[in-house]
This record gives C-alpha cells, structure tokens and sequence, in this order.
C-alpha cells in the first residue's frame, strides 16, 4: 500500500493549516506556502474546484491516504444513509493507525502507522498491522505482549497520564489499553478540514 511522504511541515505550509499536533510545526511561524518565493506569492482568488480539491488534501495528508484508497472511503460513505462527509470522517478517524494516535500511544499518526505495520499493536488479542483496519466500538486495542519493553514505548507512563483522549474512546493507562467505545460523532468528527467540500469535488 502507498504511503504519503515527504516533510509534514512543507505540506502544512501548502496547506495554510497544521497537519500535526506537534507545536514547532513551522505553518505556525510561517503561515505562507514553501519555496523561496512562498512569503511574496500572491495568491490569487480560487475557484470553486480549487477550494474543494485543498480540502480533499488536507484530509488525505491529514490521515495519510493515498488518492485511490480515499476515493474507496469516499465511494463506500457514500452508499449510507445520512450525511455523507461525516461517514467520510468517521471512516478515516475508525482506522487502526488513527485510533492508535488518538489513543496516546504515539505522537504522531506517521509514527502510529509505522508501529502498526510493525506489528506492534493487537485488536481483541489478535495482531493487526495492517494500518487501514476499520475498529468497531467495543473493540480493545493493546500493545503485544512481546513489545512492551520496547524503547520507544518506555515514555508512555507518564505521557499516557496526561493524555486526553477521545469522547469516543476510553483509555486505560495503567494496563496500556485502549476501548473504542462507541463511533465518533457531532464534536468528535470536527477536523482541519471540510467534508462537503470533498462530497462536492467528487459529485462533480
């Protein structure tokens, strides 16, 4: 599966929002596209297509999906009943990768993917390292028992103490344990970006 690349903080800056929880993240300091021409740029008015087709980015480098896989979240939204960008959302925000950021046990969601595809993590005691894997509520989400003593969950006691987590979510910090709870809704799926934006991209 294809995978975004490339500095989080120069797509930030295209993006004129942050793309990460991290508070050096340059769009902060620099609030203009990259380049050496970026601070002098005149940006010019966008067109309708030219709004929308920003939001989609947003969303794909928000959650690091590639265009074919967010067409498939789009396509498959889009045969429920209701409102299809918050379907679109609660898509991206039920994968493994992203519910394992939300939970605390990594900083960022490119960490949070990387830990999945390592085998990392298990949902209701099997392991799943495939970052796309769509939680249902009720499912329990843990650190492998053989991966545990791994350095780079070493920080997790005291950063999981201070972690506030999703509505949606609950977070057992003591056994390093996470519980989706229940599907993200209304507060939970409010993000950088617009849905409707996408639903009208790709409804043209």
């Amino acid at each position: 599966m294809g995978r975004l690349l490339g500095p989080i903080g120069k797509m930030s800056r295209r993006e004129g929002v942050p793309l990460d929880e991290n508070p050096k993240n340059p769009v902060k300091r620099r609030p203009y596209p990259p380049g050496a021409h970026g601070a002098t740029q005149r940006r010019g008015r966008m067109s309708s297509y030219g709004i929308q087709l920003r939001e989609k980015q947003k969303a794909k480098r928000l959650y690091g999906v590639m265009e074919r896989q967010f067409r498939r979240y789009f396509e498959t939204a889009s045969r429920y009943k209701g409102n299809t960008g918050e379907m679109l959302t609660r898509f991206l925000e039920l994968r493994l990768d992203n519910v394992v950021y939300r939970l605390g046990f990594a900083k960022t969601r490119r960490m949070s993917r990387q830990m999945v595809n390592h085998g990392f993590f298990a949902v209701n005691g099997a392991k799943v390292d495939i970052p796309s894997f769509q939680v249902s509520p009720g499912d329990i989400v843990t650190i492998r028992v053989n991966k545990e003593k791994k350095p780079i969950f070493q920080p997790l006691e005291e950063s999981l103490k201070k972690h506030t987590t999703a509505s949606w979510l609950h977070l057992d910090a003591a056994a390093r344990t996470g519980k989706v709870a229940s599907l993200p809704e209304g507060d939970d799926l409010k993000q950088v970006f617009d849905p409707t934006l996408i639903v009208e991209f790709y409804s043209r």
